[in-house]
């Protein structure tokens, strides 16, 4: 049977390696479809998303989705979704350093790109007096040491490896948004073009939630492939990393994480951060 080539776009990352592995190295069935992988930093896959080569299906932080909510319907699989996972704001221990959000006014401040969902919330939380330095996400943490910015924001993994670099900790903005909004922080979704048949989409979102459902039931079985790509990470970072990062929203966004997408939608719009676009999630049942 002839399979239909499929591009689809994810991080390096633990989390995103251990839930694609099984779906891109046909462990599970996705029927006519053959996918194949393009790995990217995060802020890379939002801006080929936003280009004219844009993937059909694709890894997007849930800032950028907004952004290209035309193109892309959001997949109810595959996010990176939950409690406790927010960037966090990093600072020098020492020196002439800020000790609130309030005071990153007129400061340059380190952030892993425009459209990322870190950057929606320290744009919501701290207002636009500072000024942003994007920088890949793993090149922050030594650029806040160095005195090379003053502040940080960092994702992924440098969440738990801040403290080495002689950093602390200024605010956890998913803590602030849970706080706010009482619901978790949707920060990555899957976007599908909303080009492809209905058929079609559906039977991707399945079978990323069975590739999710295979790596959670056979963990051990995608260890190489995640290694292969986190080679600086130790073992442990990248447990942690998967444990943080991957859970039941990621195989079921569910209610609950459709409110928080469409609560997190309402807040970049009302501080005109975004633009208004159609529903986020294309309803299916029609095809």
């Amino acid at each position: 049977m002839t399979r239909v080539p499929i591009g689809i776009g994810f991080s390096p990352c633990p989390n995103d390696t251990f839930m694609f592995h099984a779906l891109v190295h046909g462990l599970v069935e996705v029927p006519r479809v053959r996918f194949e992988p393009w790995l990217a930093d995060i802020e890379e896959l939002n801006r080929r998303a936003a280009g004219d080569d844009a993937l059909p299906v694709t890894k997007l932080s849930a800032f950028a989705a907004l952004h290209g909510a035309a193109r892309y319907a959001i997949a109810p699989a595959g996010a990176a979704l939950g409690r406790g996972v927010g960037p966090l704001v990093v600072v020098r221990q020492a020196g002439r350093r800020p000790d609130r959000l309030a005071e990153l006014a007129g400061r340059r401040v380190a952030i892993p790109g425009r459209r990322t969902t870190a950057h929606l919330l320290l744009r919501c939380f701290a207002g636009a007096d500072w000024e942003p330095v994007e920088m890949r996400f793993d090149r922050i943490l030594g650029a806040v040491a160095c005195g090379e910015v003053d502040a940080g924001l960092v994702i992924h993994e440098s969440r738990f490896t801040y403290a080495g670099f002689g950093l602390e900790r200024l605010a956890d903005l998913g803590e602030l948004w849970e706080a706010q909004s009482g619901l978790p922080l949707p920060l990555g979704v899957i976007g599908i073009d909303r080009g492809l048949p209905a058929t079609l989409r559906r039977a991707i979102t399945q079978g990323i939630a069975s590739s999710v459902r295979y790596a959670q039931a056979c963990p051990d079985e995608s260890r190489s492939y995640v290694r292969a790509h986190a080679q600086e990470l130790a073992d442990d970072v990248c447990a942690r990393h998967i444990a943080l990062y991957v859970n039941e929203s990621s195989a079921e966004l569910g209610a609950e994480g459709r409110a928080a997408l469409e609560a997190l939608a309402a807040k970049a719009r009302a501080f005109g951060l975004a633009p208004p676009g159609p529903p986020l999630f294309a309803d299916d049942r029609s095809g």
